[in-house]
């Protein structure tokens, strides 16, 4: 089935499923860049690992767990609720580079955030800013899409709009001005410029197509319980009518 919404599907922010969204959004990214750059430049996924919260789906029961509870003191009460925790895992993420294939001069990053990039504290968003500032010091572009409603958005001047999504984007030439697309829930996104080496001609990706292809392709409906509000944080009362008529329209919700 195809994405229910116009744009981003906020149910695939879910942190167990992001991982994999990230994986093949990338790929998808990846793929349309390379089908438009001339023979001068290349385009790969460089790879990196995070530590993320994640809840882990519980085992299946054996029957060592149910010698382990009778070997409990007969007087112990066994606990009256069980649930799983979150528990901090490795889970490897990729950027995109565009390189000049002679040189292997880096021109343009791109960056899909993950909850680590945005978690408030010196591992996380920390972290991840000194490695922005790392690029705004060099000669790279900078593409950053952050599809992630939770933690902590890059860092700028100024207050953002009131907008769900967002990509950003420094050109070398232009710092430190960045430009800011806010993305809504209930529209398309449009495709935007990706710079490379001056006097080169940006290429274009369409991110919207990206993330539509991704959901087909990966079946991610059979995944998800529409039934249920999308992940945190909760979305205003206006745009949480928005996305239950919505679902009802496309057939996700009876």
């Amino acid at each position: 089935m195809e994405n229910p919404f116009p744009g981003m599907d906020p149910y695939l922010e879910a942190p167990n499923m992001w991982p994999d969204v990230h994986h093949h959004v990338m790929v998808a990214v990846r793929d349309q860049l390379q089908a438009q750059l001339s023979t001068a430049y290349s385009v790969g996924l460089a790879p990196y690992t995070a530590l993320e919260n994640i809840a882990i789906a519980a085992v299946r029961k054996t029957d060592v767990d149910a010698e382990m509870a009778e070997h409990d003191p007969p007087k112990t009460k066994r606990a009256p609720l069980v649930l799983p925790t979150m528990m901090v895992v490795p889970v490897e993420y990729a950027r995109i580079e565009i390189r000049m294939v002679r040189s292997h001069t880096l021109v343009t990053v791109i960056e899909l955030l993950s909850p680590a990039n945005k978690r408030p504290s010196f591992d996380g968003a920390h972290v991840y800013e000194q490695k922005r500032q790392e690029i705004f010091c060099s000669t790279a572009n900078l593409l950053e899409i952050d599809l992630l409603r939770a933690g902590q958005r890059p860092q700028m001047i100024g207050e953002l709009p009131d907008a769900p999504y967002f990509i950003f984007l420094s050109r070398m030439q232009r710092r430190p001005n960045v430009e800011i697309w806010p993305l809504a829930l209930r529209e398309p996104i449009a495709p935007i410029p990706v710079p490379l080496r001056f006097p080169d001609t940006p290429v274009v990706l369409d991110l919207g197509k990206a993330i539509h292809k991704t959901y087909a392709q990966a079946h991610y409906n059979l995944d998800i319980n529409y039934h249920k509000p999308p992940p945190a944080p909760a979305f205003s009362p206006t745009d949480a009518t928005w996305i239950a008529d919505r679902l009802r329209a496309k057939g996700f919700r009876d």
